[in-house]
Formats: C-alpha cells, structure tokens, sequence
C-alpha cells in the first residue's frame, strides 16, 4: 500500500490528536463529527483528492426505523415490528445483538444531527421497506434523506473538498432528488404544464450556476448528505486531510490501535510520509472494498476474473480498510448472504465520433425505471427471471442465479416506443430529450419488430416473442402470475399512479422496440471486518481491538448480507459512525448529545 516519499528533505513531526478517521463517507464524517461535539480533537484523512466516496454519488436516502421525524409526522411504531421484519429477511443470520444496538442509536443518531448539527433530514412519508408481504414491512417513514443545501450556503472550502455529482445519475450534471422533485421532472415529459414549469425553473436555474459558479450548486441526495456532513465538521474544527491514503496502522505496548502512518502532501511541496497518534483511537470507514479486483474474483459469483462486475463506487474503494485491519489481527467477515449491495447497471460509451471520450465507460444504476410500466427484464433466452419492478439487489440475485455456469452474466431491458418517450430506459431519457445519441453511440438497441430487435441484441427471437405476448395478455389485466409484479406498495409506489388497473405493469406492444444491456454491479460492499453493537473492531476470537473502531462498509454488514429495505447502506453507515464517535469520547447517557427527538420544523434555506 505504501510508496516511497517524494520531495521531503526530511519526515515532518508527529500530529498529535484523540481520534483518527480514515476515509470520509458517511460512515466516517459521521464519527468525526460525533467525536468533535463532545469535546476531541479529530483529524480525517481521505485517500481522494476529495471528500464523500460512494456516499457523495449516492441517493442519499437512510434507512431510520423508528426516527424522530416520523414521530413528529405522528408515526410511531413499536420497534418489534423492525425486528419482526428483520428476522423474517435475514433468517439465520438475524445478529440480534447488533440490529438491537442499531434500532436503539437509530432515534438518537437522527435526532443529534438533526438538532445539533448542519445536517438536516427530510422524511421518506412514502418510500416502503421492499418485500409488503413480510410480517413487520413498513409503508413509509422508515427512511430520511438529508434536505437539499444551496452550495452557496456552505464554506468554500467544504465546496472545494466536496466529491461532485456523479454525472450518470444526473441531467447535464443537475442532481434530481428522488421524491416530488423526479415525479415533475417525469410530469414535464407526458405534457405536464406545472411540470414543464418545474423542469424549466431546476434547469434554468442550473446552467445559471454553471456559468457563473462552474458548477452546480443546488445540492441533492448525496452530495447533500456529503456537504452538510462536512460543513459540520467544519463548524466543529474536525481537521480534514485530503490525497492522504493511511499507510499502516500504529499500535502500542498492549497490541492496541494508537493511529496510523499516513502520506500526504507537504506545504512545501511533494509528499512525505509522517505519523498521526490518536490518543483515543482509530476509525476505519475507507468504503470497504469495490475496487478490489482479486477479493471480488475470490467472492463475487458471476466473475471469473474479478473484472466482470462494475460498481458505483470511486475507484479509491480499494479495500484499505479491510487491510489495514486485518494486519492488526481483524477478522474478515466473508460468511454473508452477498459480499456486496448487488445493482444492476449498464455501461453507457462516450464517443466523439468512433474515438473514445474520457477514456472509459459510464456506469448507469438501473433504480428506477425497471418499475415502470411497460418494461421487462429478459436473459439472452428471451425469459423473464425476476420481478423487476423489486429490489436492485433482488435483480441482480436472480440473475446470477438464472444464469447457466461459463455464460456471461448480463439481461436486457426491455421497453416500446411509447415507454421510451414517457419514461427513461436506463440513462436514455423520456421527451424532450432526443435518443439519437444513444442509438448512435450503441447503448439504445433498435428494432421496428421484437425480432429485429432480439436480433440486434443477441437476444432468442422467439423466446421474446412468446415472453413478450404472455406478459401482455396478463398486464392487460393488471397481472403478472409469474413474478406478481405490481402485488406490493414498493412495487407500485415504484410504478405509474396514473397507470391502471396496475402502475406497475403495462402491455408492450407499439414498435418500434428498445433494449437496453444490463449486467451486474453494486453500491459497495457487505462483506467487511467484524465488528460488536460498539462499533469496535473484533478479531476472529470475537475479542475487541482496543482503540479499533469502523463504520460503512468497512464493517460487516448488520443485514447479514441481505437487503431489505432502501438505505440499508446509509442508515448503519451513519448510525454506527454515530456510535463510534460517542464510544471514543466516553459518552455514556444517549440523552447528553442532545438527541432528544426534535420537530423537524427548520429554516426553509436550512
């Protein structure tokens, strides 16, 4: 991991600090920030030249069962009906220890940030936990997404140190918030005058940003989350160290974590590597290990060299938290359901002309559109092979599954000329966007016929023929006998209210017809180094490093692996960076945070 120092006449002194944070996601800035209310001196390093990792390009959204803006919307749940549903999604590998330690700080982390901090939360009223039909599923409330920050509002140095908006998930670089904000953006392309005026207004809006600031400024989602985080830590002096990967780790007389090594650059010039002792102790929080193409050929399914997955997250994801715990006795948690938060995605080609632009691919998460109606998800045999209307990660599972042993694990979606115009298809967008561009470049297939388009695609003509007519005889009657798609609320929340007699399900049946390759990829990562309710790293004897905390997908995952509900990435990411941060300061009562649960009325601007 280390690399020889370059332009230091000498090793710069020790940095003397309580608590070390490496890397700056959520999971970390969470911890960092925590520690910094309650009175420790807290430096961050983060291996990127900026600050946010998969968070920043992420949706934002947290799973919070029993928060503090739900009650004060007059939802108020018995916390056994979180566990009733967790223990019937994970099964066996239900830790009751560890999802009670996170449904207890759950309240509390929402309730500090919310009220003692710059982050702000918006409720998810409507967003429903995935399978409706499990005992225990909840309908909505169960989620917060951080509240959308003018840029302008934060310091510029948070704005210079802020990972930006992941263009694939954007509008010429515009962030869309998934809620009201998306749902007028969808209005505006089916002829919606309030939503044509919105659509006008954000873009407007943007593009006066761009010229002016150089880059957009009205903030969502992720980087919202990112951005607000960071500006707290800011507010309560937290040190922040960009371009400083840590190297190793420091340990004491005892065998515990006393800080790291770490090499970043000098006010002189270069880099030099130099030690920072963290007198209470060390969080790893590095965004477990995407990036890491020989742990994903050892664990991934589907990828016989580690190279055929594509994840979202930054390459800096490389599994510097996992080493750096394992060399200090840390036990890897492999034994999960899946090593990672699967999402479909496809690859989207920049070309001027036929010459490559940017010299890579995009890479397109496929969250919402599988849901509308009037698309399908089929293999290269022309079958359906999951509901696509469930899970990303459901998707992606069933996939894997379907697929026969040495054939490529990839799908394709599916859609009419009439979806395509109302709806997006992948990163191909609705009216008024052309897609020419997309035909032209070889992400959108085209056929006037389902024939001529399985041909295009590689896909069994007659298998999407017969798959073809099955499903819209059964979708004109609001059925789906195969997948019951469109049988739950997350299915039909996901779908088109103005679609009936299910929003989830449609006939496709107007050439010409559109595809789009969908093959696997992930959010981040579930396997990761065992941890206890305290945050604290374990060894394989289940004994805790002293002064070795880790927070997001450094850490196993709480879900064992699964994924039950939205934000199941987030809401431990910032729930036990929360509890790490207050184990590091000593903190013992909940309640001497301040996290007494709060309205939610704040500042419109806030």
């Amino acid at each position: 991991m280390s690399a020889p120092a370059t332009a230091a006449a000498s090793t710069p002194p020790p940095v003397e600090t309580d608590v070390l944070v490496i890397g700056s996601g959520a999971g970390g800035l969470a911890a960092a920030v925590t520690a910094a209310y309650h009175g420790l001196r807290v430096v961050v390093v983060e291996k990127a030249e900026v600050c946010g990792g998969a968070t920043a390009w992420s949706g934002g959204w947290a799973w919070t069962p029993g928060n503090p803006l739900a009650k004060a919307d007059g939802v108020d749940e018995d916390p056994e009906q979180f566990r009733t549903y967790l223990r019937h999604r994970l099964g066996e590998r239900y830790d009751a220890v560890r999802i009670d330690a996170f449904l207890e700080a759950v309240p509390h982390m929402v309730g500090f940030f919310e009220g003692k901090t710059s982050l702000k939360f918006t409720p998810g009223a409507k967003i429903r936990d995935i399978y409706g039909k499990t005992p225990g599923a909840g309908t909505g409330h169960r989620s917060v997404g951080p509240r959308p920050v003018d840029a302008r509002r934060l310091s510029p140095r948070v704005r210079k140190l802020l990972r930006g908006q992941l263009y694939e998930t954007s509008f010429l670089g515009m962030g869309i918030m998934a809620g009201p904000d998306l749902a007028k953006f969808l209005s505006a392309s089916q002829g919606s005058p309030s939503g044509l005026a919105h659509a006008v207004w954000r873009v407007s809006r943007h593009v006066l940003d761009l010229m002016t600031h150089g880059r957009g400024m009205q903030l969502v989602n992720g980087t919202a989350l990112v951005g607000r985080l960071l500006q707290s830590a800011e507010d309560l002096g937290v040190d922040v160290r960009v371009s400083t990967p840590a190297v190793r780790l420091l340990t004491d007389s005892t065998g515990g974590v006393a800080g790291a090594l770490v090499r970043g650059p000098q006010a002189g010039g270069g880099t030099a590597e130099y030690e920072i002792r963290a007198a209470r102790g060390v969080v790893l929080a590095a965004g477990g290990f995407p990036n890491d193409v020989a742990r994903r050929r050892e664990l991934f399914p589907g990828t016989t060299t580690g190279r055929e997955h594509w994840t979202l997250a930054p390459k800096e994801t490389s599994g510097d938290g996992i080493t750096l715990g394992e060399s200090v006795g840390a036990h890897f948690v492999t034994d999960v359901e899946s090593p990672a938060a699967w999402c479909p995605v496809s690859l989207v080609p920049y070309r001027i002309g036929k010459v490559p632009a940017f010299g890579r691919n995009g890479v397109f998460p496929h969250i919402m559109d599988r849901a509308k109606p009037g698309s399908i998800g089929v293999r290269r045999d022309g079958k359906r092979f999951v509901n696509e209307a469930n899970g990303y990660y459901d998707y992606v599972s069933a996939l894997v599954a379907a697929t026969p042993e040495g054939e490529a694990v990839e799908s394709w979606q599916v859609a009419d000329s009439r979806f395509v115009r109302k709806y997006p298809l992948g990163m191909a967008k609705p009216l008024p966007v052309p897609l020419f561009p997309y035909l032209r470049s070889g992400y959108l297939k085209r056929g006037r016929t389902l024939e001529e388009l399985a041909t295009a695609c590689g896909i069994d003509p007659a298998g999407l023929r017969e798959t073809v007519a099955r499903f819209n005889e059964n979708a004109r009657r609001g059925v789906d006998p195969e997948f019951e798609r469109g049988e739950t609320e997350f299915n039909r929340y996901g779908g088109d209210p103005k679609v009936g007699p299910n929003p989830s399900l449609a006939p496709i049946e107007k050439g010409p017809f559109y595809a789009v390759k969908v093959v696997p990829g992930s959010f981040g990562t579930f396997a990761g180094l065992a941890a206890d309710g305290r945050a604290r790293v374990l060894r394989a004897d289940g004994s805790a490093i002293p002064g070795l905390f880790v927070a997001g997908n450094d850490q196993a995952s709480v879900m064992g692996g699964f994924y039950p509900a939205g934000g199941i990435n987030l809401g431990p990411a910032l729930t036990f960076g929360y509890v790490a941060g207050r184990e590091l300061a000593g903190a013992q009562a909940y309640e001497d945070d301040g996290s007494a649960a709060p309205g939610r009325e704040v500042p419109a601007d806030a």
